[in-house]
């Protein structure tokens, strides 16, 4: 995820660790909770909903998790498949993913109110749900 999140300009002082901001995320997305209900110890909650908000907007969290499916397929370049009829049969593969997701309460329930934060938020709980996969 390195390569695509932001390094400071200089100009408005030191970010805070990117690390401590994607972990408040995560919790968030996990719990549904409101963003000022954040724990403290991971940093003021303006700064990570404004965070959520920036890479939301700018799409980091769509190129992380499409480099992460990129990687997974390995060798196969992410072409999609053929039509497999057997493989259509097993439809639900997708919506087991769908519950998945929706494991996660802040994708549930929808609490964000702009549809773009929303998808930086069920791309952070897709990343989640692939890397304990």
């Amino acid at each position: 995820m390195r390569p695509f999140l932001l390094v400071s300009n200089g100009r408005c002082g030191r970010w805070r660790d990117h690390r401590q901001v994607i972990d408040g995320i995560l919790h968030r997305v996990r719990t549904g909770a409101q963003w000022r209900a954040l724990p403290e110890r991971f940093g003021p909650w303006k700064t990570v909903y404004e965070r959520h908000r920036l890479w939301s907007a700018d799409g980091t969290w769509e190129k992380t998790d499409s480099q992460a499916a990129r990687l997974r397929k390995g060798s196969r370049g992410g072409r999609p498949p053929g039509f497999d009829e057997e493989r259509y049969r097993k439809r639900n593969t997708v919506e087991r993913a769908v519950n998945r997701l929706k494991q996660c309460r802040a994708v549930a329930t929808r609490y964000d109110k702009r549809a773009y934060v929303y998808l930086g938020t069920t791309a952070a709980a897709a990343l989640t749900v692939w890397l304990r996969a």
